[in-house]
C-alpha cells in the first residue's frame, strides 16, 4: 500500500479581524501550501486605545483563548497587532514571518514581507511589489465559470469597478461619490460600456446610494450587500477595472489580473500610497482614470507565488 502524502505544514495567522488582513496573510499560507488556522486577535481595554508597538505585554493584551496551546511552530502575524503578539511569541522559541511593516524593530521577525513602498530594506526583508493576496489563475477560471451568467446581459467591454471608502488618508463620503459617479456615468454614455460595482465594507451607505442613484437606470450592476460578493467574479470577467485609490490590497488584486487598471483618484494625502501607485505607473501596469474607457496591453502582476517560495526557503518547509 502505499504511504499517505504528508501533511501540509501547520501554522497561526494572527490578525486584527479585517478581511484586508487575513487576505494578505491567507494568500501567502495557500500559495506555499501551509495548514493554517485563523486566530482573530481583539485587544482587550485599555490596550485597544494604544498603538500595539508599545503594549509592555503582548500577550496579555489579547485573549488568551485565542492563543492557547498547543502553539504551532510557524506563525504568521499581519499588521501592527499580529506584529506585537507575533514578536512576543518569538520569543518564547517559535518562527515568526511577518506581514506589512510591523512598526517595530525588524530584527524581532525571522522574516518581514513588505510592498515596496514600506521603504524596507534588510537581510530578513523580502520586498513584493504590491500587497500579497489570494488572486490565483485557478481562483479567477473557477469564478469566471461561477460568475458567467450574472454578467451575460451586460454591454461588452465590461468595466468592474470597485469602491473603497474613506479612511485616515483618502475621503469618500456623498461628496466625492456623486463626482465619482459622474465620470462612471461619462464613461458609460460616451464608451457603451457595461458596468458592474461592488462596494466595500468599508464605503458609506450614502455614497453606496450616489452611485446607484447615477449608475443602475444606464443600466449597471451594483451590488446591494445580499448574498455572495460577486468581486471574484467581476475580477475574472472584467475587460478592465476601475479601483478607487485607497486600498492598496484592492488595487493588488486588480493588477493581478490581465486587465487594465485604472485609479480613480479621491482627495486626500498619503506618501506610501502615492509611491505604491507611482511604481505601477512606472511599469505601466496603471493609469488614471479620467471619466473615459482605456485600454491597453498588461500583464499581470503578482509576486505572493515569489513570496512563498521564499518563506518555505527560509523556514525549510
Amino acid at each position: 500500500m502505499d504511504a499517505a502524502p504528508p501533511s501540509p505544514p501547520h501554522a497561526w495567522i494572527l490578525s486584527e479581524p479585517y478581511a484586508g488582513l487575513q487576505a494578505q496573510a491567507l494568500g501567502l499560507a495557500e500559495a506555499a501550501d501551509l495548514a493554517v488556522g485563523l486566530r482573530p486577535l481583539q485587544p482587550r481595554l485599555p490596550w485597544r486605545w494604544l498603538p500595539a508597538r508599545v503594549w509592555p505585554a503582548p500577550l496579555a493584551a489579547v485573549s488568551a483563548d485565542v492563543l492557547a496551546p498547543p502553539l504551532p511552530e510557524l506563525i504568521i502575524g499581519c499588521g501592527g497587532v499580529g506584529a506585537a503578539v507575533g514578536a512576543a511569541l518569538r520569543r518564547r522559541g517559535r518562527a515568526v514571518a511577518q506581514i506589512q511593516h510591523p512598526r517595530m524593530d525588524p530584527r524581532r521577525f525571522d522574516v518581514i514581507f513588505a510592498a515596496r513602498h514600506d521603504e524596507l530594506d534588510g537581510a530578513n526583508i523580502v520586498v513584493t511589489r504590491t500587497a500579497l493576496h489570494r488572486v490565483t489563475p485557478a481562483r479567477l477560471a473557477e469564478a469566471a465559470a461561477r460568475w458567467a451568467g450574472a454578467f451575460a446581459a451586460l454591454p461588452r467591454p465590461l468595466v468592474a469597478v470597485l469602491v473603497g471608502g474613506s479612511n485616515g488618508r483618502y475621503r469618500l463620503d456623498a461628496r466625492v461619490a456623486r463626482g465619482l459617479a459622474a465620470s462612471l456615468a461619462e464613461m458609460m454614455d460616451r464608451d457603451r460600456v457595461g458596468l458592474a460595482l461592488t462596494p466595500s465594507r468599508r464605503t458609506a451607505p450614502e455614497a453606496v446610494a450616489v452611485l446607484r442613484e447615477t449608475l443602475a437606470p444606464r443600466g449597471a450592476m451594483i451590488w446591494d450587500g445580499s448574498g455572495e460578493n460577486p468581486y471574484f467574479g467581476l475580477l475574472a470577467h472584467a475587460d478592465a477595472i476601475i479601483a478607487t485609490m485607497d486600498s492598496v490590497s484592492m488595487i493588488s488584486e486588480a493588477v493581478a489580473t490581465r486587465a487594465p487598471v485604472l485609479i480613480a483618484p479621491l482627495p486626500g494625502r498619503s506618501r506610501r500610497q502615492r509611491l505604491f501607485i507611482q511604481g505601477l505607473l512606472d511599469e505601466q501596469r496603471v493609469r488614471w482614470f479620467s471619466g473615459r474607457l482605456d485600454l491597453w496591453p498588461v500583464a499581470a502582476i503578482d509576486d505572493t507565488p515569489a513570496a512563498a517560495r521564499e518563506l518555505r526557503r527560509r523556514f525549510g518547509i
